[in-house]
């Protein structure tokens, strides 16, 4: 696999059962990129731990006075030279390329995964840890991966050594295959504390991570209510833990760094000391000693990758937990996720809810009140496709449309049926005609989707921080998930796209919670306008929405029980009306006492 060939045709089906398991997966995935950075990686440390053989044939030369020798050596060290040029370039080329794919691979997964899940994927995992896996942690995930070969080259180099070493000078050579498996386990000790450091800093960076997150998305939310300082504080706390914990892992590895140091001098100095004894008595030669001397001092470079294998794997273990988390999401469904759109049938009819008996009928516009604001969340994951299958928690049966199980459909055909809106729509960068650009039906143009959403002032907005010359908002840009917008013109904007995009179902999850009553007014007779003969169900509790709706249905303890318009159920129930007016049992209490005085009088 070369970096040219990126992206990926098929980036596979990944392991998600643990983290060692998803990079064992990645590892094989890449099984010819890792032989090929073994073969380069074998080449040049062994070249490099050869070097002292042409060290030891030229000082045999020098002693003996041979100049016929001393052009042996040459070559050898000429040779052996080449080797480990070569070998060091295309070792760096093949192990940046292994890292390179790895992270695409991990980044197109999680891309995949992402566009499976939708929205439902930040109500299951925190969108601070969604952000950690992409950007921070498949780094990490690409490191493990591409210093695995070279810790291999390392290790079978290292054997190598000691093996002809041995051969070579079985008196000292014993001594070196004595001492350096005790120096590559020396620090097998120190890892695991190592490793719980480190796992204790990337848990506290990754809730900083989280905080700076969602103090960034509420920043307009928190100078207006002067909630700045108390999140900055918090922050400032959170980072000073980060970086606490990043000394305390700092010094363990410090510690692991220096044992790999001492030990390493400490084994070349008994080899000088006991090969200078045997020099003395005759049984090896200067040019043996030399020999020996060097391949142990050269030896060093190699079981340095032992440590830097032992970091990386200390560092990649729990970035790949969190990315076999994320991966590991599934949209229970028997159908492909990658079914294209065009080839999906596209099911139609009455959408109902088993586990609330929520009915919303083809065509007609829908209410639903929900006294709690999860379970309305809740309530258009399903209503989108998305039954949760959380661990532990009983199967919670999947929407119908037309009498067909939406977790059962491919996805494509449930995306071309159904478009759910979050309560929190996200809007990319981009320009506003970039925005609405999406795939639609054509029945209704952006101009009169952005009418139906009452964008005017939001036009005018655009229009006024517009580069062009003519001021055309269409080609203003919008920044990243539109904070350089309010949250009512966000939602707007956001409702817009949804009606340009003129889904046969659309599920509106609060559209109009953070715009004012008159502008609310305003949308909710234009947004049944807009959406005449199609499927249309909003959760909310507004009564200027619930009022424009053709049918209201109340959820209350999971289960719909009552259905009307809203004049209706305002009128005649009262579990309806607490949750609409926001009234007390003691108001309800006083209420129901005025009526029934004025019956009497």
């Amino acid at each position: 696999m070369q970096i040219r060939d990126l992206p990926f045709t098929d980036p596979g089906e990944p392991d998600t059962r643990s983290g060692p398991r998803f990079l064992l997966w990645l590892g094989r995935m890449q099984l010819g990129g890792q032989l090929k950075s073994l073969g380069w990686g074998l080449l040049h440390f062994l070249s490099i731990a050869a070097l002292p053989y042409g060290v030891g044939i030229a000082v045999e030369a020098v002693v003996a006075g041979e100049s016929g020798g001393l052009a042996v050596a040459g070559g050898v060290l000429a040779v052996f030279g080449a080797g480990v040029a070569v070998g060091d370039l295309m070792l760096h080329r093949t192990s940046v390329t292994n890292w390179i794919t790895a992270a695409a691979r991990v980044q197109q997964l999680l891309a995949r995964r992402t566009a499976v899940l939708g929205a439902a994927l930040t109500r299951r995992v925190a969108a601070g840890e969604v952000v950690a896996v992409s950007t921070g942690d498949v780094e990490k995930i690409g490191w493990f991966v591409e210093a695995l070969s070279r810790f291999t080259a390392a290790a079978v180099t290292v054997l190598a050594v000691c093996a002809a070493l041995f051969v070579y000078q079985p008196a000292l050579g014993g001594v070196v295959a004595v001492g350096v498996p005790v120096l590559a386990l020396a620090v097998l000790p120190l890892l695991p504390p190592a490793t719980r450091r480190a796992d204790h800093q990337r848990e506290k960076a990754g809730r900083a991570t989280e905080l700076a997150s969602d103090t960034v998305a509420g920043l307009r939310v928190l100078r207006g209510i002067g909630g700045e300082q108390l999140f900055l504080g918090r922050y400032r706390d959170a980072s000073q833990e980060v970086r606490h914990a990043a000394v305390r892992s700092a010094r363990m590895w410090a510690l692991i760094s220096a044992v790999q140091v001492l030990l390493p001098g400490l084994l070349l100095v008994g080899v000088v000391w006991y090969g200078v004894h045997l020099a003395q008595l005759g049984r090896i030669t200067v040019g043996e000693l030399v020999t020996v001397y060097s391949a142990v001092m050269l030896l060093a470079y190699p079981l340095r990758h032992f440590e830097e294998i032992a970091m990386a794997y200390s560092f990649s273990r729990p970035s790949a937990q969190r990315a076999a988390r994320v991966l590991g999401l599934r949209r229970e469904d028997a159908g492909a996720d990658g079914a294209v759109a065009g080839d999906a049938v596209v099911p139609r009819g009455d959408l109902y809810d088993p586990a609330t008996g929520l009915l919303a009928p083809e065509g007609v516009f829908t209410a639903v009140v929900c006294g709690d604001p999860d379970l309305a969340g809740r309530l258009a994951e399903r209503l989108g496709g998305h039954a949760p299958r959380d661990a532990g928690d009983a199967p919670v049966p999947s929407a119908l449309l037309g009498g067909a199980a939406l977790d059962e459909l491919p996805l494509a055909a449930v995306r071309a049926a159904v478009l759910v809106q979050d309560k929190d729509p996200v809007l990319l960068s981009g320009t506003l005609a970039e925005l609405l650009d999406v795939p639609s039906s054509g029945r209704l143009s952006g101009e009169e989707a952005l009418t139906a959403a009452y964008c005017g002032d939001v036009l005018e907005a655009l229009a006024q921080a517009s580069a062009e010359p003519d001021g055309d908002p269409a080609r203003t840009r919008i920044t990243e998930r539109g904070r350089s917008l309010s949250g009512g013109q966000r939602q707007r904007l956001a409702l817009a796209r949804s009606l340009v995009a003129d889904p046969p179902v659309l599920v509106l999850d609060e559209p109009t919670s953070a715009v004012d009553a008159h502008t609310e007014s305003r949308i909710a007779g234009r947004l049944r306008t807009a959406r005449a003969g199609r499927t249309t169900v909003v959760l909310t509790s507004s009564p200027l929405l619930l009022d424009g709706a053709e049918r209201v249905v109340l959820i209350d303890g999971d289960a719909a029980v009552a259905v009307g318009t809203h004049q209706e159920l305002l009128h005649g129930d009262a579990r309806y009306r607490a949750v609409v007016t926001r009234e007390t049992e003691a108001e309800q209490e006083a209420r129901e006492d005025r009526d029934e005085i004025e019956e009497k009088a």
